[in-house]
């Protein structure tokens, strides 16, 4: 079968990778000049699928409302006439009941756990390193109210299955030492041994390169001007590239463009509940390793993820609702440096770089994958929000899986667009 992706972000390029080992002949657009480019590009650098936890929670108005008052909210909400934000807001509020988290933070550890033994699968297969680390990851707690709510995820988290050890102050500083001069703010953190990091760009990169010797084609530099579409399929898309327009045929064609893809399918009659939620990163030069994360260390008061990638420190995170909006704004850099200055330091700060991307996120935080509903060979893999690389592997193959009407290896049929029509 003939595929075309759309979009060659971590989501796209694994999507690619799979199909063409099951035999497809797959080509992926992307409008950017080369792989991972958007929001693949920066990100925190974290495989973590025991921090899988939806943002649509018990109490989450009440916390926002606090957010608001602080100068380094983890939360920005920049006031528009947007529609669209405010429907997918208004979504979002519905999912903060109990039973709604519980459900959607199962699913999402599903895929997410999922996804991280397909990536060890990869790796193996194919000797594929990206400054990866199989080091867990921590999440800091400096209060004691954060420390108390971690029993309820701890409840969910022991439900799935997935490792997990709550530590004290010093079991905190035995996995990570450089944490020792941040001690007299510290309460405890929370160890999922399972996770990993590593950097999604170059994985991405390095996995493209893979794929075009499988026979994948890339079109880079081109861009999606319209679709034909009769009856209930799709017929091709037509394209601006570097060879001029392009009218490109296909059996099956595979959504994967993050948070552009809603206004790419809105033309087809599809609307997808994923709105663009703006994070910032910094990659720090590392200059002292005992001051540095070994592995990936969560400060759950800022929402601040600090990462080792190699060389370098990877500090991401950060949210703010402001549509397609992608300027460096001042302030969420103050956020990332306070939050690594408080807590590690070993890194120069006045040589970071310093991203911002859109994160596509859906209401109740798990993404959409499966068929579109309305077009026969019209597939969706898109709306990961921060999880994106986290859950790329596992997504991508059960998209492959699902277009090649095999029986994929896990429940599926709550992450499809029907739960939302439901």
């Amino acid at each position: 079968m003939r595929v075309v992706i759309l979009g060659a972000g971590v989501i796209g390029v694994t999507s690619a990778w799979y199909l063409a080992r099951l035999g497809h002949e797959v080509e992926v657009i992307d409008r950017q000049p080369g792989a991972a480019m958007e929001t693949s590009f920066a990100n925190a650098g974290q495989v973590s699928p025991g921090y899988s936890t939806p943002w649509a929670a018990p109490g989450l108005p009440r916390k926002v409302a606090g957010w608001m008052m602080r100068k380094h909210s983890p939360l920005v909400i920049r006031p528009r006439l947007d529609p669209t934000m405010l429907r997918w807001m208004t979504q979002l509020l519905r999912n903060c009941t109990p039973e709604a988290y519980d459900l959607n933070k199962s699913r999402m550890l599903r895929l997410a756990e999922y996804s991280r033994d397909c990536l060890g699968d990869l790796r193996h297969e194919t000797g594929l390193r990206y400054d990866d680390r199989q080091g867990g990851l921590i999440q800091l707690f400096r209060t004691d109210a954060q420390l108390e709510h971690a029993a309820e995820d701890m409840r969910i988290l022991a439900e799935s299955g997935v490792p997990h050890e709550l530590l004290d102050v010093d079991g905190v500083l035995r996995h990570e030492p450089g944490l020792r001069g941040a001690r007299d703010r510290l309460k405890g953190g929370l160890r999922l041994p399972g996770d990993e990091s590593g950097d999604a760009h170059l994985f991405t990169r390095r996995l493209a390169e893979l794929a075009e010797a499988q026979g994948v084609r890339f079109r880079y530099d081109t861009s999606v001007a319209a679709f034909d579409a009769k009856g209930d399929r799709v017929l091709a898309v037509h394209c601006n590239g570097p060879e001029g327009a392009a009218r490109i045929e296909a059996d099956a064609f595979v959504a994967a463009a993050g948070s552009w893809t809603p206004i790419m399918l809105r033309p087809l009659g599809i609307e997808l509940p994923v709105y663009p939620v703006k994070g910032y990163s910094l990659t720090v030069p590392l200059t002292d390793e005992s001051r540095a994360p070994r592995s990936t260390v969560n400060d759950e008061s800022y929402k601040v993820a600090m990462t080792r990638l190699g060389d370098r420190i990877r500090i991401g995170g950060t949210a703010e609702l402001a549509g397609y909006d992608l300027r460096l704004r001042p302030a969420r850099r103050e956020t990332l440096a306070l939050s690594f200055g408080e807590l590690f330091g070993g890194g120069d700060l006045s040589r970071a770089s310093y991203w911002t991307g859109l994160r596509p996120n859906t209401p109740d935080g798990t993404p959409i994958v499966g068929h579109s509903g309305r077009y026969g060979n019209l597939w969706l893999n898109t709306g990961h929000g921060t999880l994106g690389w986290t859950m790329a592997c596992g997504s991508g193959r059960l998209l492959a899986d699902l277009l090649s009407n095999r029986r994929p290896n896990i429940e599926h049929a709550d992450l499809g667009l029907g739960r939302y029509a439901a």
